[in-house]
């Protein structure tokens, strides 16, 4: 691997932790700089784990110190996601995720018409909302379904998180992104560890690729923090069709 290869890495990983500390969405700057270096994918998908797990639970240490998180959904929620990722992750090799692709576009569809139809959505939370079975049912939807997505496909998982806070539970968007990264933390770590114990993992660049990841995980959460729920929904917008587009890419482009 070439010295501009290992840059290009290094500022990818920088720009994927910014995106991942206010939107989700970092795996699409990362991933696809992995396979151009060289990597085979599943040693791209462990050893962008190996770094977003650190500019994620960064980032999410930063929020917590700046926010207050609803640990009722974070604590229970991540704590699910770090079985149901690593369940993900070791039934990948047996399901196709060509086949989730489609349906996960037609939900990033209708997820960028709702908010761009609906622009006060996710800038004023709705209390009203957090209802016991809503509670129990965001951290099924976050903690089960998307951990399990996360584990097998991977990109845009804090997107979802994101959508599903706010959604179901009536967050505003800076509060459910950062109860996203706590859970997102938990993801990443599910499957981490089924791919490190599967020896997938390309360790060196990955823990140098986590540094870059830091930096630009805490100057995302801080921007997030300090301009507030309007910035997030820009820039969810942004990630949303960036997402379709690779994943359209992917389905009916690449083959």
């Amino acid at each position: 691997m070439g010295a501009g290869q290992v840059v290009l890495l290094l500022l990818a990983a920088v720009a994927a932790g910014w995106v991942d500390a206010v939107v989700g969405g970092g795996g699409l700057l990362q991933l696809p700089v992995l396979l151009l270096a060289g990597l085979t994918p599943v040693q791209a998908l462990a050893t962008n784990k190996s770094a977003a797990i650190f500019g994620t639970g960064s980032a999410a240490v930063t929020y917590a110190s700046k926010t207050k998180l609803d640990r009722a959904v974070a604590v229970p929620a991540a704590a699910l996601a770090v079985a149901f990722a690593g369940l993900g992750a070791a039934s990948a090799a047996l399901l196709d995720a060509d086949v989730l692709k489609p349906l996960v576009m037609v939900v990033l569809l209708g997820v960028g018409a709702f908010v761009t139809l609906r622009p006060g959505f996710g800038r004023l939370p709705h209390p009203h909302l957090r209802t016991r079975a809503r509670v129990m049912t965001g951290v099924a939807v976050a903690g089960v379904g998307i951990a399990y997505y996360d584990g097998i496909v991977g990109p845009g998982t804090g997107t979802f998180l994101l959508i599903a806070f706010t959604s179901i539970l009536g967050m505003d968007f800076v509060h459910a992104s950062a109860t996203a990264k706590v859970v997102n933390t938990g993801t990443n770590l599910g499957a981490l560890v089924v791919f490190a114990a599967q020896g997938h993992v390309v360790w060196a660049l990955g823990l140098a690729m986590a540094v870059c990841n830091i930096t630009g995980a805490q100057i995302g959460a801080r921007m997030a923090l300090n301009r507030g729920t309007g910035f997030v929904r820009v820039v969810l917008l942004c990630v949303v069709a960036a997402l379709v587009a690779k994943l359209g890419y992917d389905q009916f482009v690449s083959r």
